[in-house]
């Protein structure tokens, strides 16, 4: 009989939505997978999805469609299989559309018997503990123009092609245009959303270590994202959703 995989299982998880209302995040854990999702907001004209907003409903179904998914220890096949579930539900809705289809970016965490895997496509940030007692953080933030709202709107457009920037959407190709991190033998991983990634941004933990530590029980996590709340509010900072999750490898 083959060995048992590894299987992940939840220490805390908070999410607050930002100032615009809805929840736009979403994260989750099956198996040996563990995912982080961060809607990308609407610039385009949104189409006709069954959601309170286009990236809402998207970060919805990239969840649903992971967790059904999880299981193979290679990252880009699990990604890939969830991206072919969404673009079969988005074809069915409104045919194929791409330029106006809603993404996000994600990070997916698999664990095997030779250690954990990150694969990621934009900005969500993962920071995993190994065994040894060192810690690896993985996220690269994602080059926005800073120009017009015209140069927004065309970045929007070239998202997945040769011209743009690689997320989450409905390409299956998308997985194998992701970044794939090797950790290691790693027993506990935090995956948070760039809108409670700003808790280290802002300095409210020294740093990626110190945000894995604060966020491994679910007052620790509750109170940061508390603090990152209070202070967004204090420095007149727009709120984005804050997402964070923190899992561990079952004994």
């Amino acid at each position: 009989m083959s060995a048992e995989k590894p299987v992940w299982t939840h220490l805390s998880r908070v999410q607050t939505e930002g100032d615009n209302h809805i929840m736009e995040d979403a994260c989750g854990y099956r198996r040996n997978a563990a995912w982080m999702i961060d809607g990308a907001t609407s610039l385009l004209a949104e189409i006709d999805l069954p959601g309170a907003s286009n990236p809402s409903w998207y970060a919805q179904v990239l969840n649903l469609a992971l967790a059904e998914h999880a299981g193979p220890a290679d990252p880009r096949e699990v990604l890939a299989a969830a991206l072919k579930t969404v673009d079969a539900l988005g074809q069915r809705l409104v045919g194929a559309r791409s330029h106006f289809f809603p993404s996000a970016a994600v990070s997916l965490v698999t664990a095997a018997d030779d250690g954990v895997q990150v694969l990621s496509l934009a900005d969500c940030h993962v920071v995993a503990r190994r065994y040894d007692g060192s810690w690896l953080h993985a996220g690269v933030p994602i080059s926005e123009p800073t120009g017009t709202r015209a140069d927004h709107l065309q970045a929007r457009r070239d998202r997945n092609t040769e011209h743009g920037v690689w997320v989450a959407r409905r390409e299956p190709e998308a997985a194998e245009r992701a970044r794939l991190v090797t950790v290691g033998k790693a027993h506990t991983v935090a995956l948070a959303s760039d809108g409670a990634w700003r808790a280290v941004d802002l300095g409210l933990v020294a740093g990626p270590e110190a945000f894995l530590d604060a966020v491994s029980t679910p007052g620790g996590a509750q109170e940061l994202m508390l603090t990152l709340r209070i202070t967004q509010q204090e420095i007149g900072e727009t709120a984005d959703d804050a997402s964070v999750m923190c899992v561990a490898l079952q004994d």
